[in-house]
C-alpha cells in the first residue's frame, strides 16, 4: 500500500501545483506585458508627466508668488503703522523737552523766542518811524541853516561901549566828592 499511496500523493501534488504554477506564469506574462507597453507608450508617458510636472510647477510658483505678496504687503503694513507710533513717540517727546525747556528758561529770566520776535518787530516799526520823523525834519533844519548863513547886516559895535563892559569871570569847577 505504501507503494500505491506514494504515486497517488505525487499526482495529487502536481495537480494541485498546476493552478498555482499557471497562475504564476500567467502573473509573469502579465508583467513582461506591461513592460513591453511601458517600453512602446514610454516616451508617450515622459511626455505627458513632464507636463502635469509643469502644471504643476506653475501652480505652485503662482501660490507662493501669492502667498509672498500677502506677506509683503503684511510687512508693510506693519512697518508703517510701527513708524506712526515711532513718530508719535518722538513729537510726544519733542512736546515735552521744549516745554521743559521753556519753563527753565522763563526761571531764570531769559526771555522766549516769541518775546525776542515780538520785539524785534516792534524795534523795527519804532526805527521806521524814527526815520520819517528825521525826514521831516531835515527840511526844516536846512531852512533854518539858510536863513543863519545870510544874516541881516548889524551896525558895527562901538569900540567905547566894549571897552567898558568888563571882562566875564571865569568860575572854576567844583569838585565833586568821590564816593
Amino acid at each position: 500500500m505504501s507503494s500505491k499511496s506514494t504515486p497517488r500523493s505525487a499526482a495529487s501534488k502536481s495537480s494541485a501545483a498546476d493552478p498555482l504554477r499557471e497562475s504564476a506564469h500567467e502573473i509573469w506574462l502579465a508583467g513582461l506585458g506591461a513592460f513591453t507597453k511601458a517600453q512602446q507608450e514610454g516616451s508617450k508617458m515622459y511626455d505627458t508627466l513632464v507636463q502635469e510636472g509643469l502644471a504643476m510647477q506653475r501652480k505652485a510658483q503662482t501660490t507662493a508668488e501669492e502667498k509672498l505678496n500677502e506677506a509683503g504687503e503684511k510687512v508693510s503694513s506693519l512697518a508703517r503703522d510701527l513708524e506712526t507710533r515711532a513718530t508719535s513717540q518722538w513729537d510726544k517727546l519733542e512736546s515735552l523737552f521744549e516745554d521743559r525747556v521753556a519753563r527753565a528758561m522763563q526761571r531764570l529770566g531769559i526771555p522766549s523766542a516769541r518775546v525776542v520776535h515780538g520785539l524785534t518787530a516792534r524795534l523795527t516799526e519804532l526805527e521806521k518811524q524814527l526815520q520819517a520823523r528825521a525826514a521831516r525834519a531835515a527840511p526844516t533844519k536846512k531852512a533854518t541853516t539858510a536863513k543863519k548863513a545870510t544874516p541881516a547886516k548889524k551896525a558895527p559895535l562901538k569900540k567905547t561901549a566894549a571897552k567898558k563892559a568888563s571882562p566875564a569871570k571865569k568860575v572854576a569847577p567844583r569838585k565833586t566828592a568821590r564816593k
